[in-house]
């Protein structure tokens, strides 16, 4: 929840967004990430990986640390 709202994706409960993830890079459907799926999904959607980008990207609380 906080990595959504640091990066604005507020608009969906962490359980939405943890089951849009899922949907996306789970290719076999058995409800578990390995780390190969979770990397080759990253790299194969623009969106996902411009969200994991941003996530490790700290600028964006020093932000909201500046801001008050």
């Amino acid at each position: 929840q906080a990595i959504q709202a640091i990066n604005g994706y507020t608009n969906m409960t962490a359980e939405e967004f943890t089951n849009m993830i899922f949907q996306k890079i789970d290719v076999n459907n058995d409800g578990e990430l390995t780390l190969e799926e979770f990397i080759t999904g990253v790299e194969r959607d623009e969106d996902l990986m411009e969200l994991i980008t941003k996530s490790f990207d700290l600028s964006n609380v020093l932000k909201v640390i500046q801001n008050g």
